[in-house]
């Protein structure tokens, strides 16, 4: 019999690629032609599409669709705009799409593609291909092969991240901008969910289309109402990384440079000491706040609902602190809240239980999930390293048995196990078959603070222990987005402890992580339009909302990263970190629901978590970027230490002066250097800017003040008031106040 021929199988492809394919074969002369440093742009017009063809001599490149069109339609060149390559204007029965090409480099090869489109008649957008294909040495995109590293997750950031590996091409950052799409999206009744991403070889962008269901008029666009269909940024590097910490530092560095692209939406002041004022009157007084066991005061988890539990405790216990420390003063409830932490403590298992004894039988009292055993700790060790004895104490009684879990899992960690024999009870999380994967970042951080208290090597040994076994997981790495940034404080600790550069590299892979989750665009879906969403973190890997717990504990371990690093930071990461606490400072007061129109807030809450009440300062768990109703799942107690935090990280208090010294980037020294003179040093982005205001006093009268730079330029008010006086600083380096 004759033997069978093998047949070798292609990749799956799709009529559009072969499109492409066909017509780039042809070779159509391109329209327009521009550089973007080392590359190469044409501007190519086919059959349905309008192409930006970006090519690196000898080793291929990519194909950008800018526009589909299933219409005939005619080009017509347009007058560039400052910093526009090339503008495009395209017509047809459809009506006009405008095309803008840019390009620039400083660091890193950067362009920038906005399809604006102006419809002739009430049209409803049909299936439009992605818009994103690499391309080999010949402009085909069958051949080319690479990886794709990182794509948008649920509707956060618009992002694609990946390389091309044969021909060589490089790495390649894609962003699309979703905040110039939101009349869009409202027109059409759309949401950008997980609508960057794709098969090899056809990536990027699916333009989110009404469903064929829908009500034609209710989705249409209107006729002379221009609209952004896409708002597509690109970072280039021609080197693929060579291990995922390089990738990892790579794309920060990279996202650094597409957010400079972006118009920034403003950040608002915000009354963080009022509001810490009325949080801890209400933890004080509100009967819905707190409960009485054994003799001892402790905190709900949710208004009136759910059992004391240790990490509720010790959450607002360590916030209160900071906030007590700031004022001068130790708040009451301080101490009255921490008198009953030695009744979480197990003395046969040597832990610290999630409940209290006395646990209702509708809890599985010895299930605890495997963060919920370390973050408490945490917040014991930060008091015990602040002087606190009987938090000492009770760290070092609980932290071995901590250390027998992480070895017991071989710093692999379940998502929830028996505490008492560690049978697991969840092994993996549904939704990507992972367990925690960065509960080794908090229980390093642990362990750095165990080392610091007690200078006992086994400390340092386990941290390292922690991190290095976590080494591998790429953008896999977050589960639960504060986790994740502690991570990366203990590798950056690690690094200052070791000075083993490897830690400094590891921690972008935890800082990339958490960028990977954030929302980087500003919704105005449906309730979203009444609240900020810009640079928030959605909380969990597969969570579809961004919580205020996560959000301000994620501040806290930011501050000691910062705190930690020195001039080997990667600027973009000094940035985005720095304007991550920037905008959390605005956006997170729409937690509060007293900050909220009353349809924006869910009517009920997710069992048993109780009830919304906007009389009381405590924030709500969610907020939605896709829009739904904020607090769904309930109005956090344990959020109340939000407004301690930012209250004493952002405002200074000056021994003398008629003000109070507010700055939304977290400064590194402020120094007195005379009776009405201060030396300020901010730690943000090269190119940032900071907010700095002087509020007045009480009782006091601002009088005549000046802030100039390291290099004596005044910087003129910004706004001046009678009870204020604002200032547009730079956020990276040394400002001398000055007041009269």
């Amino acid at each position: 019999m004759p033997k069978t021929a093998t047949i070798q199988a292609s990749p799956p492809t799709s009529p559009y690629a072969l499109a492409l394919r066909a017509a780039l074969k042809d070779g159509h002369s391109p329209l327009h032609q521009f550089a973007i440093g080392e590359l190469k742009v044409d501007v190519v017009v086919t059959n349905d599409s309008v192409f930006a063809i970006v090519r690196r001599p000898g080793a291929g490149g990519l194909a950008v669709r800018a526009a589909y069109l299933p219409v005939p339609f005619e080009t017509h060149m347009m007058r560039a705009e400052p910093g526009e390559a090339t503008r495009l204007r395209l017509t047809s029965a459809m009506g006009e799409h405008v095309l803008s090409f840019s390009a620039c480099q400083d660091a890193l090869e950067q362009s920038r593609i906005t399809t604006a489109f102006t419809p002739a008649r009430p049209m409803v957008i049909p299936f439009a291909p992605r818009d994103l294909y690499p391309l080999d040495e010949d402009d085909d995109p069958l051949p080319a092969r690479g990886t794709v590293e990182a794509s948008q997750r649920g509707i956060n950031t618009g992002l694609l991240y990946f390389h091309i590996d044969e021909p060589a091409f490089g790495n390649i950052l894609y962003v699309q901008n979703l905040t110039a799409s939101n009349d869009y999206f409202r027109a059409t009744g759309t949401k950008p969910r997980e609508a960057i991403g794709g098969a090899w070889p056809e990536l990027g962008y699916d333009l989110p289309t009404p469903s064929a269901k829908a009500d034609p008029d209710k989705v249409a666009l209107r006729p002379g109402e221009a609209v952004t269909l896409s708002d597509t940024i690109m970072v280039f590097r021609h080197d693929v990384p060579t291990h995922e910490r390089e990738s990892a530092r790579q794309f920060v560095q990279m996202l650094g440079a597409a957010y400079r692209m972006i118009e920034l939406p403003p950040v608002e002041y915000r009354d963080w000491v009022d509001r810490a004022d009325r949080s801890a009157r209400d933890l004080a007084d509100a009967p819905e706040a707190t409960i009485r066991h054994y003799g001892h005061r402790y905190v709900h988890p949710y208004v009136a609902a759910e059992y004391p539990d240790i990490m509720v405790q010790m959450s607002v216990i360590a916030a209160l602190h900071d906030w007590g420390k700031w004022r001068g003063e130790p708040h009451p409830l301080e101490e009255e809240l921490k008198a009953g932490l030695r009744k979480f403590f197990d003395p046969k298992l040597g832990a610290l239980r999630r409940y209290l004894p006395n646990v209702g039988a509708d809890k599985t009292a010895d299930a605890v999930d495997s963060w919920y055993l370390y973050h408490p700790l945490v917040n014991l060790g930060a008091l015990a390293l602040d002087g606190d004895e009987d938090a000492h104490a009770l760290f070092l009684d609980a932290i071995d048995y901590g250390i027998k879990a992480a070895r017991h899992f071989d710093y692999r960690w379940p998502v929830q196990y028996d505490i008492t024999d560690f049978s697991i009870i969840e092994e993996t999380a549904p939704v990507d078959g992972r367990g925690q994967t960065d509960v080794g970042g908090i229980y390093a951080w642990l362990m750095l603070q165990a080392f610091e208290l007690t200078t006992d090597k086994t400390f340092l040994d386990e941290a390292r222990a922690a991190l290095d076994a976590a080494m591998g997981l790429r953008f896999n790495i977050n589960y639960q987005a504060n986790l994740t940034a502690w991570g990366a404080a203990a590798c950056m600790r690690m690094w200052r402890i070791t000075n083993r550069d490897v830690y400094l590299e590891q921690s972008y892979v935890y800082l990339a992580s958490f960028l990977h989750n954030a929302v980087i665009w500003e919704s105005r879906l449906d309730h979203a339009a009444s609240y900020e969403t810009f640079l928030g973190v959605t909380c969990l890997q597969d969570a579809p909302y961004m919580a205020l717990y996560e959000c301000f504990d994620s501040f806290v371990a930011f501050e000691h990263y910062l705190s930690d690093s020195g001039p080997d930071l990667d600027p973009a990461a000094r940035m985005l970190i720095s304007e991550y606490c920037k905008y959390a400072l605005s956006r997170a007061w729409f937690y509060y629901p007293d900050a909220l129109p009353a349809e924006a807030v869910a009517e009920q809450q997710r069992e048993p978590n109780g009830h919304v009440d906007p009389a009381l300062s405590f924030p709500l768990e969610d907020l939605y970027p896709d829009g739904q109703q904020a607090g769904q799942v309930g109005q956090e107690v344990y959020g109340a230490g939000a407004a301690f935090i930012f209250a004493s990280r952002a405002f200074h208090r000056i021994d003398g002066a008629p003000f109070m010294l507010f700055c939304d980037n977290l400064l590194r020294a402020v120094e007195r250097t005379g009776d009405r003179a201060l030396t300020i040093m901010l730690d943000g982005g090269e190119t940032c800017i900071a907010n700095l205001r002087l509020i007045r006093l009480k009782r006091r009268s601002l009088s005549k003040s000046t802030v100039t730079t390291a290099g004596g330029d005044a910087i003129r008010p910004h706004c001046s008031t009678r009870d204020r006086v604002d200032y547009h600083v730079p956020a990276n380096g040394r400002l001398i106040l000055t007041w009269e």
